[in-house]
C-alpha cells in the first residue's frame, strides 16, 4: 500500500476522526470509506459554512498569479483528478453528474480598457510560458461566445480546461455517499482534542453531540462534561478558517490559518445568462459571475480581512453588483436568489495545509483559502496516499514548514 498520512490502524472506535463538514472534509470522509476505514465526520452543521457560500470554481489556469506558481501545480493536479472524483461520487450517492451541475466549459477573463488589455497579454504570456492551454481572444469574439458581455469587452483569454461545480450539490452528495456507507456524522462542535501518551486519540464534542448515521445526528457515545468523546486512531483537522482557533494545541501545532471573508450574490433568471465562467478586474477589484445549469448566476466575491465577521454588508453587496454590472449590464434586471458571507481559511504563503502535524495523531486538512472545492480530490488522495507518486505535492503544502519558524518564535518569547 502507499505511504498514507492515515494509515488503517488497530484498536480504537474508529480509525479515522474528521473534524469538519465541508467540501474537503466530506472528501477525506468519503474516500476513507471506500478503503473500507472506519470513519466519523464531526461538524455541528455540515455543509454549511465556507463550501455553502462558494462559488465552485476549478480554475487553477485562470486564477495563476506570477508569485503562486506551488498554487498552481497542486491545483492543476486536483483538476485532473476532479473527473473521476465527480463520476465516482455521482454512482456513490445515488446521482448522476448532471446532479452536482459539474461543467467543462472553461473560463473566459476579459479586459475593458487599454490598461487592462496590456495586463492580459501579459497574463497570456505567464501563462504560455508555463505550457498552459488557454486561447487569446479579441473583443468581438469574446461577445460571440457570451452574447450577454457588454460591448466595452476589449479582448479576452479563454482558459478552456477549466471548469466549476456546483459546491452545495457536491456536499449534498458527499453526505448522501457517506449514509449509504453508513458513515457516522456527529452533528456537533469540537471542544477539544482528547490525548494519551503525547498522541491524539479522539476528540471531545460538545453537550448532545453523540455518534449516528450521516444525517440523523443520534446515537450513543462516551460522556464527559456532558458531551461525548469521539475516538479514533487519527485525527483531521478539517475545520477551515476555525481550524486555528482551538484550544490547548502546543504553539507549534497550531495551525496558522486565518479567516478571509467573502461576501457572494445569487441571482435567478428563467434561463442562463452565460454559458462559462467569467471574471475581469473591475475599477481595480476582481469580479466573477458563475452560471448554473438551472438560470441561477453566482456573482462574487469580496475578499475582507476583518476576522469572523460574517455579516453581509450593503457596501459589499453593492461592489459585487456594480461591477458585475459592467460585464453583463442585464445582470440588473436579474432576481436576488441569496446573499452570503463565507470565511475562507487563509495561510500565511495562501499554501493549504494537508498532511501530519508535529503532534502525533494529528492530521490537518485545511488552509485552502480559494482552492478547497478545487483541491477537494487532491486533499483526500494526499491524506489516503491514493497515488504514491504525490511526494512533491505533498512536500507543498506539509504543515510542518511552519513548525520550526513558529518553535523557534516561541522559544524566543519565553526567554524574554
Amino acid at each position: 500500500m502507499p505511504h498514507s498520512a492515515v494509515p488503517p490502524a488497530p484498536g480504537g472506535t474508529h480509525d479515522l476522526v474528521v473534524v469538519g463538514g465541508g467540501v474537503a472534509g466530506l472528501a477525506v470522509a468519503w474516500r476513507a470509506a471506500r478503503r473500507g476505514l472506519r470513519v466519523a465526520v464531526a461538524d455541528p452543521s455540515p455543509g454549511s459554512g465556507a463550501s455553502h457560500a462558494a462559488a465552485g470554481m476549478l480554475a487553477p489556469v485562470s486564477e495563476v498569479t506570477y508569485t503562486e506558481e506551488p498554487l498552481l501545480r497542486l491545483g492543476l493536479a486536483s483538476l485532473e483528478r476532479w473527473p473521476a472524483f465527480a463520476a465516482e461520487l455521482a454512482a456513490d450517492s445515488g446521482r448522476d453528474l448532471a446532479a452536482l451541475d459539474y461543467r467543462t466549459d472553461g473560463t473566459l477573463e476579459v479586459a475593458f480598457d487599454s490598461d487592462d488589455l496590456a495586463a492580459l497579454d501579459e497574463l497570456a504570456g505567464f501563462i504560455g510560458a508555463l505550457g498552459l492551454p488557454a486561447e487569446r481572444l479579441t473583443g468581438r469574439e469574446c461577445r460571440r461566445l457570451e452574447p450577454m458581455l457588454a460591448p466595452a469587452v476589449r479582448g479576452g483569454l479563454l482558459a478552456r480546461g477549466d471548469a466549476w461545480v456546483d459546491p452545495r450539490r457536491v456536499t449534498a452528495a458527499l453526505l448522501a455517499a457517506l449514509e449509504r456507507r453508513g458513515v457516522a456524522v456527529v452533528r456537533a462542535r469540537m471542544t477539544g482534542l482528547e490525548t494519551s501518551g503525547g498522541a491524539v486519540t479522539g476528540v471531545r464534542l460538545a453537550p448532545g453531540g453523540a455518534p449516528g448515521p450521516a444525517g440523523s445526528g443520534s446515537g450513543r457515545g462516551t460522556g464527559r462534561e456532558g458531551g461525548a468523546v469521539l475516538r479514533g486512531d487519527r485525527v483531521v483537522l478539517a475545520a477551515g478558517a476555525w481550524s486555528g482557533t482551538l484550544d490547548g494545541l502546543p504553539p507549534e501545532v497550531l495551525p496558522p490559518v486565518r479567516p478571509v471573508k467573502g461576501q457572494i450574490m445569487r441571482l435567478r433568471s428563467p434561463e442562463p445568462v452565460l454559458s462559462r465562467c467569467v471574471r475581469a478586474c473591475v475599477h481595480g477589484g476582481r469580479v466573477y459571475l458563475v452560471p448554473r445549469g438551472d438560470g441561477e448566476l453566482v456573482l462574487g466575491a469580496t475578499q475582507e480581512e476583518l476576522g469572523f465577521d460574517t455579516r453581509v454588508t450593503a457596501g459589499g453587496l453593492w461592489e459585487l453588483l456594480r461591477d458585475a454590472r459592467e460585464l453583463v449590464p442585464g445582470v440588473a434586471e436579474l432576481e436576488v436568489a441569496d446573499v452570503t458571507a463565507g470565511l475562507r481559511p487563509g495561510t500565511p504563503d495562501n499554501l493549504p495545509l494537508v498532511g501530519p502535524s508535529a503532534l502525533p495523531g494529528l492530521v490537518l486538512a485545511t488552509g485552502h483559502h480559494r482552492g478547497g472545492v478545487l483541491l477537494a480530490p487532491l486533499t483526500a488522495d494526499l491524506l489516503l496516499g491514493e497515488d504514491g507518486g504525490l511526494a512533491e505535492l505533498a512536500e507543498l503544502c506539509s504543515p510542518l514548514r511552519f513548525q520550526d519558524h513558529r518553535f523557534q518564535d516561541h522559544r524566543f518569547q519565553e526567554q524574554r
